[in-house]
C-alpha cells in the first residue's frame, strides 16, 4: 500500500529535525517564569551543559545558526564576562545538587576563542556552574582556521573527549560553492593538529549536494575524510535556508532531491565497506569505536543546561532560551541585548515552548525513532504508561510503504534515508502552526 500523505510523498528534505520543538516554535513567555521554578521539581543529577560561542572568523553560506562573523575583540571580552555573570545565575537556580553527565561547546565556533579565552572559558564551565572537566564526556566544535595546537591542547587538558569539525568539502572549488573559502591544506593541517592533540574521538563534518558536485567528487571527499580513521563522521544534505548566503543567490534545481539522495546511498555503502556503523541519517561511528564512556544520559528525558546568547535549555515540560535570528543586523541586535542585561535577567526564561504530555510523548518518540536503533517499547511504557502504537498508531504507515519495521518502531534503511520528511510528518499541528507564524529574521 502506497501512503498519500503529501508530507511523505514529497521531498525527502524538509527539515533537519535535529531537536523538538524547533526553536522556530518558541514564542516570548509572559510572565517570564523564574529558572528557580522551572527547575524545582526535575531531575538534575545527570544533566546536559551546553555553552555557545557566538563567533566564527567567517559566516558559510550555508550557515543559519546564531552566530557573529569576525566579532570585534571587545565584544568576545564583554561576551565571556557576561556568559559568567549567567553561569553564576544558573548555578544559584539549580542548586548545590545539580550534576553534569555531559557537556558540549558549540556555535558559532567554540575555538575561535585565543587559546587564553577557551582557558576563561573552561573556568566557567567548571569553576562557576560546577561541571567536572575533565571527568565527563565533552564536545567541542572547530574549524579548519580555529583548530590549531595551542587552543587544542587546552581542549585536550580539560579533557575534551571529542572534536568536531566541519570540513564540509575537501575539494577547494566545492567549499567556496557552499560559500566557505577555505583551502584544503589548511583542512589537512587542522586534521594533524587534532589528532596530534590525542583527543578520543574526532568527528568530520561534511556535506553534499553541492553545486557542481558529482558522484566523482564526494567520492574524493570520503576518500580523503576515510584516510584520518575519524572515530565518527556527519553527513549533511545540503539545505538553502532563507537569509542565508546561498538562501539570498538561490536558483532552482529540478533534479536536487534525487542528486542528494543519491549522494547519501553513495555514503552510506562507502562507509559501510571502511566498517562505520550507521547510528542515524547522518550519524556514522567507526565499528570498532564503542559508545561513549561516562554517566548514562537519555536525551529524552534528561535536562540541558544552555549558557550563552543562542543556548538552548530543556526541561520536563519548558524547552527554553533567548530571542533567535539569522540575518546578520537582527543577530547583532541579540547579541547587544543579551550584553547589556543586568545580571538579575539571567535568573529568568525569556523564549521557550510548554510540553504539555501529548508533546513529551512525542519528543520522545521523535528523538528514537530517527536513530538507527530505533523506539525502544518497553522504555517508553515504563515512561507513559502504554506503548508507543497506542499512541501513534499513524506509525503503521511507515512499514506499509517499507520503511520502519517492528510495528513502525525502528525506521529502514529507506526510512532512515527519509528521516527529514518522517520528522516533520510527525510534527504536531501545534508545533506546526507555531513555527509557521515564525518570521524569519
Amino acid at each position: 500500500m502506497t501512503s498519500t500523505d503529501p508530507s511523505l510523498d514529497g521531498s525527502p528534505y524538509q527539515q533537519y529535525l535535529y531537536a523538538y520543538p524547533h526553536k522556530t516554535s518558541y514564542r516570548p513567555l509572559r510572565p517570564r517564569p523564574r529558572l528557580a521554578d522551572v527547575w524545582r521539581a526535575e531531575p538534575r543529577e545527570a544533566l546536559f551543559l551546553y555553552l555557545h560561542v557566538p563567533f566564527c572568523e567567517m559566516r558559510c553560506g550555508f550557515c543559519n545558526l546564531f552566530t557573529r562573523a569576525n566579532a570585534p575583540q571587545e565584544q568576545v571580552t564583554a561576551y565571556l564576562r557576561q556568559l559568567r555573570r549567567q553561569a553564576g545565575r544558573i548555578a544559584d537556580a539549580l542548586g548545590d545538587d545539580a550534576g553534569y553527565a555531559r557537556a558540549a561547546f558549540g556555535g558559532g565556533t567554540p575555538t575561535y576563542l585565543t587559546a587564553d579565552e577557551l582557558t576563561e572559558l573552561f573556568d566557567i564551565a567548571t569553576g562557576t556552574i560546577g561541571a567536572r572537566l575533565p571527568g565527563v564526556p565533552l564536545s567541542v566544535e572547530t574549524s579548519p582556521a580555529t583548530a590549531t595546537p595551542d587552543r587544542l591542547a587546552v581542549l585536550a587538558a580539560y579533557g575534551t573527549t571529542r572534536v568536531s569539525i566541519g570540513v564540509q568539502s575537501f575539494l577547494d572549488v566545492e567549499a567556496r560553492a557552499a560559500g566557505r573559502p577555505q583551502r584544503r591544506t589548511e583542512v589537512e593541517a587542522a586534521l594533524g593538529a587534532i589528532r596530534d592533540a590525542r583527543i578520543p574521538v574526532l568527528n568530520i563534518d561534511l556535506i553534499y549536494g553541492i553545486d557542481g558536485q558529482t558522484a566523482e567528487t564526494w567520492q574524493e571527499s570520503l576518500a580523503a575524510a576515510l584516510s584520518w580513521r575519524p572515530e565518527e563522521l556527519y553527513l549533511y544534505p545540503l539545505y538553502v535556508r532563507p537569509l542565508t548566503g546561498l538562501g539570498r543567490r538561490a536558483h532552482a534545481r529540478a533534479d536536487w532531491d534525487a542528486q542528494r539522495l543519491a549522494l547519501y546511498r553513495q555514503a552510506v555503502e562507502t562507509l559501510g565497506a571502511a566498517g562505520y556503523r550507521q547510528e542515524s541519517m547522518r550519524q556514522f561511528r567507526r565499528a570498532d569505536v564503542p559508545a561513549p564512556d561516562g554517566p548514562d544520559y537519555c536525551c529524552q528525558d534528561d535536562g540541558m543546561v544552555g549558557l550563552g546568547c543562542g543556548a538552548r535549555s530543556y526541561t520536563t515540560t519548558l524547552h527554553y532560551s533567548f530571542d533567535y535570528a539569522v540575518s546578520v543586523t537582527e543577530v547583532r541586535a541579540v547579541l547587544d541585548d543579551y550584553l547589556a542585561r543586568d545580571a538579575d535577567d539571567f535568573g529568568y526564561a525569556e523564549f521557550g515552548f510548554h510540553l504539555d504530555g501529548a508533546e513529551q510523548r512525542r519528543r520522545w518518540l521523535l528523538k528514537s525513532l530517527l536513530r538507527a536503533e530505533g523506539v525502544d517499547a518497553d522504555a517508553y511504557r515504563a515512561r507513559f504508561g502504554r506503548p508507543p502504537t497506542d499512541d501513534f498508531p499513524q506509525l503503521g504507515r511507515l512499514v506499509e510503504r517499507g520503511w520502519a519495521t517492528d510495528d513502525g518502531l525502528r525506521l529502514t534503511p529507506a526510512g532512515l534515508a527519509h528521516s527529514d520528511a518522517v520528522g516533520p510528518w510527525l510534527t504536531s499541528a501545534q508545533v506546526h502552526q507555531a513555527m509557521t507564524g515564525y518570521v524569519p529574521r
